[in-house]
């Protein structure tokens, strides 16, 4: 490969924006009345407190108050996730607004006679964060379509898109930002290395559209082989490259033709662009195109039969390029709003079941699900969990299994808040063995548990003391009224105990309650967080289709002070892509699906369908619980391994030989203990996918409900 043009950073970039093609767009003035209606509620509504125990009331104070808005005093029907209007999801959802628009709204100054698409441009609080382009086709079916001036608003686009995707809609277009003189780079190795990938309409060289912008648009993906096949000519890849400084400077959309709208915004988190993933048939050759034209390189792989739920398996890579910033612990506001360092995660089947494969069968290569970063993502998804019950608008988000964060167990209460803790293992246990079961039988029979043994999650203390000294033998009221204090912690600590030996007390309890109610992701790396959350899918017309989705992630970058006893510089893509969370994403995705085969199968008295149902969404959690301890040991070790690498760099600069030796074999060590959980975790996802093939064997010879319990999750360990 010849050497990168600008230097070792490779092609000045950043995110853009994206584009997603859509079936309908509403005309711009219905999207600024419901805003309008929605900035009302805003300014009228004063909830009681932001207590979690006053919730339920701010949510009916909040529902009536948006109900007499809208003059509707009807009961709402139950939301689902299908069928909805995804700007009005992001408007209402997480107090996005429409910021610009195109053609221009009627009675503006901009001629577009020849407009066959409507778009709108929807933003956070921050026009230079989060960009989301929503495209539709104005005319009707089998109308003429007249030609664009701006060809990436041209309704061809739609229609090939379309055409490519399985007739679904989705997210069609991945837009980056390109520095001066890079747009023509660019469009070179394209033409020299990968001439398929071309559209007829950019081969002969980019658009210029005077005093705007110049545009250049490629394929994203072979259909096969890389340079051997023809293009999938569904999803693009678009340059932007702006030609003045107030085209460039001023945080609207860089993408020619979009008239900037005035919008008005009320607690609204700002959003940024974190990473864009893609589900593909070669994931290698998507890999090397990327590197061939873009100097993109790998960050992280995620191997094969590490990410797994039952007979589905996949591969990962994350790629993407090097950006030259990096900040110190006081620039974090920096850090959050940077869109310089670009990460591209590609995934690829390795079973014909599962997610990935289904996504693939179904739709056909993809932008699977895009990723944006927030500063405060406990706020901002307890914002829109309250939005969506009182609006019946917004997003819903994955299930989470309760055990991912933690149940109780009656060893817990033997040994109190520290029976994680190895070097207090000797001592004094909270209670015996026999009160700690007595305790834990009350907590089961008086509903305090739910069935997977995880606690109601708003159970008060006092109501945890008030049954259990009801209910304790007399046998055993000497021992616990000694220990009741510790006993109810103990009990209330459960809630997010796997979370807390993550974390120790780096949160509040109301924190950990929070991300529990929320159901978000919580992963570390080295002194680094990750914080992420996924919504349920969008752009879906029909319930239980594939479609893509959306994630959040807050990054919380250490602090740590260096050798010069400066603050460290921050990491671009501190906390990384969780490797715990993302086997985790993939199980939930599994679960939803399995929950919903459930949920069908009961609406239709299919006993048999339920029960097989319902043993696929259990194996899932089981094989999630198994891996998580076994995903730990491989963050670990990945932390280990980096930070001995950066000390072999530094060791190298210093000429400190002994050093580098002892950092070489630190690193050595640690990459065969990666390499030794790694296969751990193999073992226990083949385990899950032979039983998960024994249930399929069982479901496919014998529907009799009995026969699908007897499946024994050790038989094939």
């Amino acid at each position: 490969m010849t050497p990168s043009p600008n230097g070792a950073d490779g092609i000045d970039i950043k995110f853009s924006h994206v584009q997603l093609y859509v079936d309908r767009v509403c005309p711009v003035s219905e999207y600024k009345e419901f805003e309008s209606s929605l900035n009302k509620f805003h300014e009228s509504f004063n909830p009681d407190s932001n207590d979690a125990e006053v919730s339920v009331d701010n949510i009916c104070k909040g529902q009536q108050l948006w109900n007499s808005l809208q003059g509707n005093a009807e009961e709402k029907t139950a939301f689902v996730s299908h069928g909805r209007d995804v700007v009005k999801q992001l408007i209402a959802g997480f107090g996005f607004r429409v910021t610009g628009c195109y053609p221009d709204v009627p009675g503006g100054t901009t001629p577009t006679s020849t407009a066959n698409t409507n778009s709108v441009l929807v933003t956070s609080s921050d026009p230079n964060g989060i960009q989301i382009l929503v495209t539709s086709v104005t005319n009707d079916k089998g109308a003429e379509k007249l030609g664009e001036y701006y060809h990436h608003f041209d309704a061809s686009n739609v229609d090939k898109f379309y055409n490519a995707h399985s007739k679904r809609q989705g997210i069609a277009v991945l837009a980056f930002e390109v520095g001066p003189d890079c747009l023509d780079q660019i469009f070179r190795r394209y033409s020299e290395l990968h001439p398929n990938l071309l559209p007829s309409e950019y081969k002969q060289g980019v658009k210029v559209y005077e005093n705007e912008a110049n545009v250049f648009e490629v394929f994203a993906y072979y259909k096969g082989e890389q340079t051997v096949s023809i293009a999938d000519q569904g999803t693009k890849l678009r340059f932007v490259e702006p030609v003045n400084s107030k085209s460039g400077s001023n945080g609207r959309c860089k993408l020619p033709g979009i008239i900037s709208l005035p919008a008005e915004f009320h607690s609204c988190h700002p959003a940024y662009f974190d990473h864009w993933v893609s589900n593909v048939v070669n994931r290698t050759g998507f890999l090397e195109t990327l590197e061939d034209v873009l100097y993109f390189t790998p960050k992280v792989d995620f191997n094969a039969g590490v990410v797994a739920a039952g007979e589905a398996q996949i591969e990962s890579t994350v790629t993407g390029n090097k950006s030259a910033k990096k900040w110190t612990t006081t620039e974090k506001d920096a850090a959050l709003k940077d869109q310089s360092q670009i990460y591209l995660p590609i995934n690829n089947a390795l079973t014909e079941v599962g997610h990935v494969h289904g996504f693939l069968e179904e739709i056909g290569q993809g932008v699977q699900h895009i990723a944006s970063r927030v500063g405060n993502i406990i706020d901002f998804i307890q914002q829109a969990n309250d939005r969506r019950k009182m609006f019946g608008e917004g997003f819903t988000f994955l299930n989470i299994p309760r055990s991912y964060y933690g149940i109780l167990t009656r060893d817990m209460l033997v040994k109190g808040l520290q029976y994680k803790e190895e070097h207090l293992a000797s001592t004094k246990e909270l209670l015996s063995p026999d009160c700690a079961n007595f305790v834990y039988d009350i907590c089961v029979s008086e509903g305090l548990l739910h069935d997977d043994c995880s606690l109601i999650l708003d159970t008060r203390e006092d109501t945890i003391k008030k049954i259990i000294d009801s209910k304790i033998p007399a046998l055993h009221q000497e021992e616990y009224s000694l220990n009741r204090d510790g006993v109810v912690k103990t009990i209330l600590h459960s809630r997010y105990v796997n979370l807390y030996n993550l974390l120790r007390d780096h949160l509040s309890e109301d924190s950990y309650v929070s991300i529990v109610r929320n159901k978000i992701l919580v992963d570390v790396q080295g002194e680094d967080l990750l914080f992420q959350i996924f919504t349920s899918n969008i752009l879906q017309r029909n319930s239980g289709e594939e479609a893509p989705f959306f994630e959040f992630i807050q990054r919380v970058c250490s602090e740590c002070i260096g050798a010069d006893g400066c603050p460290k510089k921050l990491k671009p893509g501190c906390g990384g892509f969780g490797i715990r969370n993302f086997l985790t994403l993939f199980l939930s995705i599994e679960v939803t699906k399995a929950m919903f085969e459930a949920s069908n199968a009961k609406d239709c008295g299919d006993d048999a369908g339920y029960a097989f149902a319902q043993r696929k969404v259990d194996l899932f959690t089981e094989q999630l619980n198994e891996s998580n301890p076994l995903l730990t040991e491989i963050s670990d070790a990945m932390t280990r391994e980096g930070m001995a690498r950066d000390n072999i760099a530094a060791s190298n600069q210093d000429e400190k030989k002994d050093d580098n030796e002892k950092w070489k074999l630190a690193m050595e060590n640690e990459s065969l203990a990666k390499a030794r959980a790694n296969e751990k975790l193999m073992e226990c996802n083949l385990k899950y996918r032979k039983l998960m093939k024994e249930l399929e064997k069982v479901r496919a010879n014998d529907n009799q409900v009995q026969s699908l319990c007897e499946v024994d999750v050790d038989a094939c360990y």
